[in-house]
């Protein structure tokens, strides 16, 4: 069991945790990862580096325990209730979990908490699943003829996550491959890997058999790259940068590993001016300063009609201004510290190219003042007016507390600017008109759309994006289905009648 080898019980640990990989149900220790926490620039754990050896070996134990009989024949309903096992360990040790996601990623410790519960009810929902899948009959096909059609486990699936929803992301791939029968190998980001150690051991904590999942940390390059093109590893799940992803799927092209890549995103909000404006400007507010806006599906661009442009703007920047920036761990935080300090430095880059390509700076746009926070990677919550469709902000993902505003005249050219992006992962629409909600939303370019809503959803809803936000599902049944091959079995109940069969004597 992998366990860190000092946990205090409290609120905000002082001392550095250290941990090694977790393969085989055995910690494998390693050359030492520091993780400075980014808020108090303090180091805050301490990994093992992982290389290519420590990625075989996990990978040999995943494809070991998948290949013996007690893993592959493993009811699905036996395997649900190892997820419920699971879940209820997850809540036993939620606030736990969320601490530590907190101090590692900077986000406030409530937000950690909600990400836990999410993750919890996507453990559930994968659960459920299991207990219900089933596969399909065909008859009456030909005479005499029967084919049944079944879903069967891809075998060892790589799960790749990124730092900004440590849990909450592996909680999305995690539990569905388990249900579908996979077995895993994890490699969580070098930032914030302590929850994914945490969670491989409550695996075997609920009864999972050691080798089912496996985590081993490190960087990309040394330690993400051996996974991806390792010949055992039969599906790669990945979440993280655009860039990254491209070259994920170039590694697994070589062995022709499926992968499912869920990538990056440049939300739009569309506002009509017939919309309820109160409410949009809450739920956009929260939907783009959300987790430091460091989310795929941050509501990064306002397009709000020209007649309420100017009356809802200053609603928002209302809103965004009486944001509170402080440390992860008091409760009144609302905005907590970027992942580092290089990140804060190239998110304020971005903005200081908005502002150069004519965009004004309508609050925030630097790092705020005050000494409880000059160590840590803190952005102010920023608005940027008068964003034209070619402006750098307004185009290229930030991934930081900065929403652009852009006006539009009619519902063709607000259609036209949501869509003027690579990315196709969300998109958001506010409006009271019915008609125009189906219509619109029909036109937009996204795997999801939020209709008087953002950053919403559930478990039973798939996930992903389309264009260069990826491809893929995750959660659901969809989610589910990744982790599987398609398989006939066919039957044919009388003898084949052959057409070279001869019947003539004289032939």
């Amino acid at each position: 069991m992998t366990a860190p080898e000092t946990a205090p019980e409290t609120t905000r640990e002082t001392t550095a945790r250290v941990y090694g990989h977790h393969i085989a149900g055995e910690r494998v220790d390693g050359p030492p990862l520091d993780r400075r926490d980014p808020a108090r620039n303090e180091v805050v754990a301490r990994y093992a580096a992982g290389t290519a050896e420590e990625v075989d070996a996990a990978v040999r134990a995943a494809a070991a325990t998948f290949a013996s009989a007690g893993w592959r024949r493993t009811p699905a309903m036996a395997r649900a209730g190892l997820l419920d096992r699971l879940a209820g360990l997850l809540e036993r040790d939620a606030d736990r979990l969320a601490a530590l996601d907190s101090q590692e990623v900077g986000k406030p410790l409530a937000f950690a908490r909600g990400d836990i519960d999410l993750g919890v009810a996507h453990v559930r929902q994968a659960a459920a699943l299991a207990r219900t899948a089933k596969g399909e009959s065909f008859t009456g096909l030909a005479h005499a003829y029967t084919a049944l059609a079944t879903r069967e486990p891809v075998g060892v699936a790589a799960l790749i996550t990124p730092w900004n929803f440590p849990a909450l992301i592996l909680l999305q791939k995690l539990p569905y491959a388990l249900a579908a029968g996979c077995t895993l190998v994890v490699k969580p980001s070098e930032f914030t890997s302590s929850s994914a150690l945490e969670i491989a051991a409550l695996c075997e904590e609920a009864g999972l058999p050691p080798g089912a999942v496996n985590v081993v940390t490190g960087t990309g390059p040394a330690a993400g790259l051996p996974m991806v093109t390792h010949p055992r590893v039969s599906y790669v799940s990945f979440t993280g940068s655009t860039r990254v992803g491209r070259e994920v799927m170039r590694a697994a092209a070589g062995s022709l590993t499926r992968v499912g890549l869920e990538l990056g995103g440049k939300t739009g909000n569309v506002v009509f001016a017939d919309a309820d404006l109160e409410a949009a400007a809450d739920g956009i507010v929260f939907a783009a300063f959300a987790n430091q806006g460091e989310s795929c599906v941050a509501s990064s661009r306002l397009l709000v009609e020209e007649a309420v442009a100017a009356e809802f703007t200053t609603a928002v920047v209302e809103r965004a201004a009486a944001l509170r920036v402080g440390m992860p761990d008091d409760p009144r935080t609302d905005i907590g510290a970027l992942i580092h300090h290089e990140h804060r430095d190239r998110v304020h880059a971005a903005v200081l190219a908005g502002v150069e390509a004519g965009g004004e700076v309508l609050t925030g746009g630097s790092p705020p003042g005050g000494p409880e926070l000059e160590a840590g990677a803190f952005y102010s919550p920023t608005v940027i007016g008068s964003v034209g469709r070619e402006s750098p902000v307004f185009r290229s993902e930030i991934f930081g507390p900065v929403l652009s505003v852009t006006a539009f005249r009619s519902g063709e050219e607000a259609v036209d600017l949501a869509n003027a992006t690579d990315y196709g992962l969300a998109q958001s629409l506010w409006t009271s008109d019915l008609d125009r909600a189906f219509a619109v939303s029909r036109e937009l370019e996204a795997g999801t759309v939020w209709v008087n809503t953002a950053s919403d959803g559930s478990p039973a809803l798939a996930f992903g994006g389309v264009k260069a936000s990826g491809f893929g599902r995750e959660a659901g049944e969809e989610g589910l289905r990744e982790f599987t091959e398609y398989k006939t079995v066919q039957f044919r109940g009388e003898p084949r009648i052959s057409p070279f069969t001869r019947t003539d004597p004289a032939r």
